[in-house]
């Protein structure tokens, strides 16, 4: 009997249209701080590589005097802190599934596809966001960038999920928004299916994909092709 397919899911971009509640929790931090807010737009190009990140890169561009206020850690935690404290009261305020998704999810349960997540957010953090928008039970392990001791790009991040769901490795496929979980899925040796317009900076010209989508309508004819007949 062979081993059954599983796919593993970025989140932010990916199964979620998560940038409404970061706006919202990024300027609320900004504003507080005294940093320059941002639009929606923007804050798709920072997103991906966790709130620490998130934080340091906003006000990287900023003025020079930012530049040294930002390098002061005891701030940069309490920014962070800040962030994380509203955004985990606000999670799910404006966010909504990507067109398409929840067919998709319950196609992939009636055809005995297990299903994981593998996301740069933090696991507590994805896990709520999971259960509010009600598709929680579909995941089989959710891995949060404070899971293990490292996260994507590093593709153990990738591989562990997939082990621990029992799964194998070359019968697992990745579906993301950016260029970090491009790189994962690359590093892992995992076929990469890539959302058009996801949270990064990268044109879809300049992430390796071995698949393109707009969203998850008709997906089902690519994951079938992977699928043991």
């Amino acid at each position: 009997m062979s081993q059954k397919l599983t796919i593993i899911f970025d989140l932010d971009g990916t199964l979620v249209e998560t940038a409404p509640d970061l706006i919202t929790a990024h300027n609320h931090v900004m504003t507080k701080y005294g940093f320059e807010t941002k639009k929606s737009e923007d804050i798709k190009r920072l997103v991906g590589k966790g709130a620490n990140s998130l934080i340091t890169r906003s006000v990287w561009g900023q003025a020079q005097e930012n530049f040294r206020k930002i390098d002061d850690k005891t701030l940069k935690k309490e920014m962070v802190d800040e962030f994380l404290n509203y955004y985990t009261k606000n999670i799910c305020v404006d966010s909504k599934l990507i067109n398409g998704v929840q067919d998709f999810l319950e196609w992939c349960k009636q055809n005995k596809i297990s299903l994981g997540v593998c996301t740069n957010k933090q696991d507590y953090l994805s896990v709520d966001l999971l259960k509010k928008l009600k598709i929680n039970h579909f995941f089989e392990y959710i891995a949060g960038s404070n899971t293990f001791d490292y996260c994507k790009p590093d593709p153990r991040h990738l591989t562990n999920v997939i082990e621990i769901m029992q799964g194998d490795v070359k019968k697992s496929i990745m579906v993301g928004d950016s260029e970090t979980d491009a790189e994962t899925a690359k590093s892992a040796g995992v076929p990469f299916i890539l959302l058009e317009n996801g949270y990064t900076e990268k044109k879809t010209s300049e992430i390796h994909h071995d698949h393109l989508i707009k969203d998850f309508v008709g997906i089902e004819r690519i994951i079938s092709k992977y699928i043991d007949h």
